[in-house]
């Protein structure tokens, strides 16, 4: 049986530009125009505090296009239908909203296949450091076949040599965060001691893919080890988060499939001699919040009617390994689709989801659309508690990743309705616990490995 979740429900929002919905950033209060600057984001972290969140949190990539030719040839025609693949970059960002927040965890993307350890290991920990012990690395392997070029590669790994990269990697950077221990500097003017030698120690890392020697260059984290995010729901993805991971991300529409999911992801934890209870699952869901079911349904069917059909057909060529859909009639049936490189767990989502449903191009790309293959819920505020107290109380996650269709007006109605709704049910926490992020969620500071 699937263990229940703990303590409380954990509240996650990813802030992805104005919104989650491809269409989003048409919607007059999205705030499209203010996506690169400090204050749209400001604006919606300040709001994730006020609401009690747990964590905000930012994708990434690092390049402008999904890596189809199609995207990138209607994007320099001017047809784009929708907002490329730009984003601020994470660290720098949540290190400036560091000093606008005091309580909410503070979680970026950072890649494996194209970063190195070492600098990975020195900007989370500097996050950490700068905002009092709230810092979080989320790992990605970079789906996007079209970073290869701006990191001097011919062409994008592929999906087995990237999780063989990360496995090292996380190692090499847990490694890392050891090499310096709590006290190793000791700042003792009157014996004119910076350093503790002993609390300093190289790291003589040597693996397939990495050899880096260490030590790093900044005191330990606050947390010991900044909190870990995975997103991988493939079965290298599993193996990995099982092993490292402190939360899972994921994407889940069917709450047997997640319960099955998470008791999975427990299985596993528990294998590799960690507490199950010390990885928290935390599904995305995109919320479509109205005053009244009327309301929300409204809400949804305006975005629907904001797409534009090459738009949409885009999305699906990223999601399903760059099948070029044009050619097939938008109210015909969907054709089958071949394997990536990109996502495979996003890709078996929307297999699913075509056996099941057998939509057409049309419906498939709406039904994406508004979601990217996460869940979604379409209601008043409390039907959507509703929605997220059943998840809940069958095991199926230990929170949800927020992510608000467009931003900041569906987040703020979010926090508005449905997060006092969700209080007032004692499912989410009405004030901040004390400390780290890491105590926050209720989770151990990992001991040192290196030093005593």
């Amino acid at each position: 049986m699937t263990a229940a979740p703990t303590d409380r429900l954990k509240l996650a929002v990813l802030i992805n530009a104005s919104g989650s919905h491809i269409a989003g950033w048409r919607h007059p209060r999205s705030g499209a125009e203010q996506t690169d600057e400090l204050s749209h984001y400001l604006q919606i972290a300040k709001k994730a505090e006020a609401g009690k969140f747990d964590i905000v949190f930012f994708a990434d990539s690092s390049a402008l296009f999904d890596g189809t030719p199609e995207h990138q040839a209607r994007y320099s025609h001017g047809l784009a239908a929708t907002e490329p693949k730009r984003h601020l970059e994470p660290f720098t960002l949540l290190a400036a909203l560091s000093a606008g927040t005091s309580n909410i965890g503070l979680v970026g993307s950072a890649t494996t296949t194209y970063a190195e350890p070492y600098s990975v290991a020195r900007v989370v920990a500097s996050l950490d450091r700068l905002s009092g012990g709230r810092g979080g690395w989320n790992l990605i392997t970079s789906a996007n076949p079209a970073e290869a070029s701006n990191f001097n590669r011919t062409h994008h790994l592929d999906h087995a040599t990237r999780y063989e990269r990360a496995e090292e990697f996380v190692d090499v950077v847990r490694g890392l965060w050891d090499t310096l221990g709590d006290g190793a500097y000791v700042r003792n003017r009157e014996q004119g001691v910076y350093s503790d030698l002993t609390q300093i120690s190289a790291l003589n890392f040597q693996g397939k893919h990495f050899q880096v020697s260490g030590p790093l260059n900044i005191l330990r984290p606050p947390q010991g080890h900044p909190l870990i995010a995975q997103a991988g729901s493939s079965e290298p993805g599993r193996r990995l988060a099982a092993r490292t991971a402190d939360m899972v991300f994921t994407a889940q529409r069917d709450i047997q499939a997640a319960k099955e999911f998470r008791a999975d992801i427990r299985a596993r934890t528990r294998a590799a001699g960690r507490n199950p209870d010390h990885v928290l699952v935390v599904p995305g869901l995109v919320p479509y919040v109205g005053e009244t079911h009327q309301d929300a349904h409204d809400f949804y069917h305006e975005l629907l009617s904001l797409i534009v059909p090459d738009a949409g057909l885009a999305l699906l060529a990223e999601l399903v390994g760059e099948i070029d859909l044009r050619s097939y009639p938008l109210d015909g049936p969907v054709p089958e689709f071949g394997e990536t490189q990109g996502s495979v767990s996003r890709l078996r989502l929307i297999e699913q989801l075509t056996h099941t449903t057998r939509p057409t191009i049309r419906i498939l790309y709406e039904s994406i659309a508004g979601a990217s293959g996460h869940g979604f819920i379409i209601g008043s505020p409390v039907e959507i508690a509703d929605y997220i107290e059943e998840w809940y109380r069958q095991g199926a996650v230990d929170g949800f990743n927020i992510l608000p269709p467009v931003s900041p007006f569906a987040f703020d109605r979010f926090v508005d309705l449905v997060v006092p709704e969700l209080q007032r049910r004692g499912l989410v926490q009405s004030a901040y616990r004390p400390g780290s992020l890491r105590d926050k969620l209720g989770l151990p500071r990992p001991k040192n490995s290196l030093l005593s």
